[in-house]
């Protein structure tokens, strides 16, 4: 059995200098290998084995491994006759379930009975050494009379033989992606520390995940386990927010209590394992030039050397990168959740405005600003969907109407088939399946026409492109300057002896221009997207009482185009404009993102041909959310779409 410990710090002490000076410091874990596969250990035990008659066994088998830590597996059974058959479909079915145990922890075996009739028989005193254990003890008073002070989840744990303390047990991963700001574990008062533990040889941050064995889905807690990462502009107890810039991350003490839409996927199940890299105070950013403070997470698709898109970046690539985590977490003000999820191939949302409170996390603009959800497949999305977005209800059907813009989504007409082997191609046969599940056909509609034909009488504007040139961009820095930038950059100032905080191309282009603005300039901003959005609602995609939105509104996200991160790009500016990917900006509506299929392409990088995504969003009335998650439910349970997987191909 290879088992090397790297440290052991699982206790606080008191130390008396030569001076006489006594200094208080607390250990935070221990680091180890055990099978070739890394390991972080919790300072603190969750449990305790009363080893009885045990101990001495227990002793001497703890001599073998450094610190005394021995391997164990928890088992939790209510059967009434347990032998090793019975242990070994356990064992396999642990195995293909979870990636944080492995045989290396049957050193010792603890067997816990949870039945109501009657104590278990165990048949393993003879059969034991057939599953690699050396000890089994039990909590039913077999052989040694074994009990733990607080019951044990089924799983991986280390057991102190000379205490019989129970320690947690995280896997180790590295964020080769380099999309993580830091790893996380829990404190022990309710909030989370920096992860201490690092890989070995890993030049990049080190990820710690817990086993999923320990946890079982509730209606109380129904993401029981699932491993969650959260962009760092979202404060969570006992950690800094940075925000993407190192000034900002030095400057502020950790957060004293943590955000009510973090707090709402804690509270139910999941486990926060880190925090994942942001664009600057969320402005967007392109990889490479415009990435300064920190280091642009890498893109797994295709040739691992895309842009990643801006400003969720690192909650995008991860999931796309690691099939260790289950969800990620991010913001969407101008298309910071839907880009990532395009150019990543995975599943993303930007929610109805105002779908979770946005209390302590980082403003770009209240008025815009939104939280979103990775996923890579549509069932596991909808649930957290449904779980954290509270302010919607189901639909009880699905929309009739499919509407596609032939002018702001930069597509042609799809009504001729377009030639295969293009997006176009899949955006096609894409909406062709759709049209056959929801039992109708699409309606091309030129999206500037219509509000040329049927805008509001009181409008002087002459086009959308007029209406919304500056309303973003005069939003974003505005609200940002007088909330985040003046406020920081006057606090660094008077931590530092006058000198001002380094800030990245993006937002110093773009506070820049907001401070030309005059003071009545938001006004007018606020006015004319009211006025977009209330033309959109009553003219373009109009709420149902049944179906809850009358009609889809789809448009391409990600066309399976190249973004190469080695090519430096002129300064970044003020983003102006308007789009297919700004309507549910000013609409307030949800747009959410799904993966269709992939498209070859010739790398520059790798000289072979690769493959990107290709992903369509989906706008619906607002409020509409829970309806977006239960047809894509149901488009993956018919085969539309399909479950993604990690790294350069989707597929």
């Amino acid at each position: 059995m290879n088992y090397f410990v790297r440290l052991w710090l699982g206790f606080t002490l008191a130390l008396t200098i030569v001076n006489g000076a006594q200094v208080s410091f607390e250990l935070s874990g221990t680091t180890l290998k055990l099978g070739g596969i890394p390991y972080f250990v919790s300072p603190s035990p969750i449990s305790q084995l009363q080893l009885g008659a045990a101990s001495k066994q227990i002793q001497s088998i703890g001599k073998a491994f450094p610190g005394g830590l021995i391997p164990f597996s928890a088992i939790t059974t209510d059967a009434a006759f347990l032998d090793q058959n019975s242990v070994q479909r356990t064992l396999n079915a642990w195995a293909s379930l979870d990636d944080v145990w492995s045989t290396s922890f049957l050193t010792g075996l603890f067997i816990s009975f949870n039945g109501t009739s009657r104590s278990p028989v165990v048949s393993l005193s003879n059969s034991a050494k057939g599953l690699g254990a050396q000890v089994v003890l039990t909590s039913t008073q077999y052989a040694s009379g074994t009990k733990a002070s607080e019951k044990l989840a089924p799983g991986p744990y280390f057991v102190e033989a000379s205490t019989g303390n129970v320690y947690q047990v995280f896997r180790l991963y590295n964020d080769e992606n380099q999309a993580f700001v830091y790893g996380t574990v829990p404190d022990g008062n309710g909030g989370f520390a920096e992860l201490s533990a690092h890989v070995e040889g890993a030049a990049t941050e080190t990820i710690a995940v817990p086993s999923r064995l320990h946890y079982t889905a509730t209606k109380e807690k129904p993401l029981a386990g699932k491993r969650l990462a959260v962009k760092d502009i979202y404060d969570v107890q006992g950690l800094k927010t940075g925000c993407g810039n190192r000034a900002f991350f030095e400057l502020y003490p950790a957060k004293n209590k943590t955000s009510p839409a973090v707090q709402r996927l804690l509270d139910g199940g999941m486990v926060l394992v880190g925090k994942t890299k942001t664009s600057q105070f969320a402005n967007g950013e392109t990889a490479t030039g415009d990435w300064v403070d920190l280091h642009a997470p890498y893109n797994a698709r295709g040739d691992g050397y895309q842009d990643g898109s801006s400003s969720s970046t690192g909650s995008g690539t991860s999931m796309g990168a690691y099939s260790w985590l289950d969800y990620t977490i991010g913001s969407d003000t101008g298309g910071s959740m839907r880009g990532p999820a395009g150019v990543n191939g995975v599943f993303g949302n930007r929610p109805s405005h105002g779908a979770v409170p946005l209390d302590d996390v980082m403003p770009l603009s209240p008025e815009l600003d939104t939280a979103g959800i990775f996923a890579r497949d549509a069932k596991s999305w909808a649930t957290a969907g449904h779980w954290w977005y509270q302010n919607f209800t189901s639909a009880k059907s699905f929309p009739k109407k499919i509407l596609f813009p032939t002018d702001t989504s930069g597509s042609s007409s799809l009504t001729t088939p377009p030639a295969a082997g293009t997006a176009n191609a899949m955006f096609n046969t894409f909406i062709t399946k759709l049209e056959k599940f929801l039992g109708t056909n699409r309606t091309e509609v030129n999206f500037a026409g219509m509000w040329n034909t049927t805008k509001p009488a009181n409008s002087t504007a002459p086009s959308l492109a007029v209406l919304l040139n500056t309303t973003y961009a005069d939003l974003i820095t505005l609200d940002q300057i007088a909330l985040l930038a003046d406020p920081f950059i006057a606090d660094y100032k008077a931590a530092h002896g006058g000198r001002t905080p380094f800030i990245n191309p993006a937002p110093f282009n773009r506070w820049g221009y907001g401070r030309t603005l005059p003071s009545t300039q938001k006004v007018e901003a606020i006015a004319n997207k009211t006025t977009f959005m209330n033309w959109f609602s009553s003219q373009v995609v109009k709420p149902n009482a049944t179906s809850c939105s009358e009609s889809l509104f789809l448009y391409p996200q990600s066309s399976g185009s190249t973004n190469y991160r080695n090519i430096f790009r002129s300064a970044p500016t003020a983003p102006f404009g308007f789009s297919a990917n700004r309507i549910a900006v000013h609409a307030e509506t949800p747009d959410m993102v799904v993966p269709i299929g992939e498209l070859a392409y010739n790398s520059t990088i790798t000289g072979v041909t690769e493959f990107l995504p290709v992903s369509v969003s989906f706008i619906a009335a607002k409020g509409c959310d829970l309806m977006l998650f239960d047809l894509f439910a149901a488009l993956q349970d018919a085969g539309i779409i399909s479950p993604v997987k990690t790294g350069s191909r989707l597929f």
